[in-house]
């Protein structure tokens, strides 16, 4: 009788392990990247984007709200369409990319919206950590790509004050915005 008790709650531990399956994703980096915007001196917006992105997203197949996200973004990516602008932006005065080359964000809940998905989490940028919602689209069905394997696209917006990342303080907001509006599309590749 223990016998037929043990294995019985060993079917069920399995069972339970069987429909807890989680999926890693990672991003493609040809396909993902993190555009943002931020006023100049209060008349329009300059518009820019990091690209090299990284890291994975564990998706929960059964519960989406049990997923976790670590993403890396190459800070000496930036490109805003003007050299001498993008060069500025890489030194001491803006991101100091020599001292701090990436940016990372790691979650630390994910729930449903009603357009989607929140997902918090931290992000670490110019060495300061301050946590960061992001509104989530996705993910789209997957899709098999020309690497035959499982693709899958989230769109994410968020906005952050610069100066809470201690970036380009001395300058006023009169010059640069404070808000810096980010959109995030991750193209991401089943593991």
């Amino acid at each position: 009788m223990q016998r037929s008790a043990l294995l019985s709650a060993i079917f069920i531990l399995a069972a339970a392990a069987a429909s807890a399956q989680t999926s890693t994703w990672v991003p493609d980096k040809a396909h993902s990247e993190v555009d943002f915007s931020i006023l100049h001196m209060s008349l329009t917006r300059v518009h820019g984007r990091f690209g090299n992105i990284g890291g994975s997203i564990v998706l929960d197949d059964s519960d989406v709200t049990k997923s976790t996200v670590n993403v890396t973004m190459d800070v000496s990516s930036v490109d805003t369409g003007v050299a001498a602008r993008d060069n500025d932006l890489k030194g001491a005065n803006f991101f100091d990319v020599a001292q701090f080359p990436t940016a990372t964000f790691v979650s630390t809940s994910v729930a449903k919206s009603a357009d989607g998905l929140t997902v918090t989490g931290n992000l670490t940028l110019h060495g300061v950590t301050k946590p960061v919602v992001l509104a989530v689209e996705g993910p789209t069905g997957p899709v098999t790509g020309m690497d035959h394997k499982p693709h899958a696209g989230y769109s994410a917006t968020a906005t952050i004050d610069r100066t809470a990342f201690g970036i380009a303080t001395k300058y006023p907001s009169t010059m640069i915005g404070d808000d810096v509006k980010l959109n995030i599309e991750l193209d991401v590749v089943k593991q």
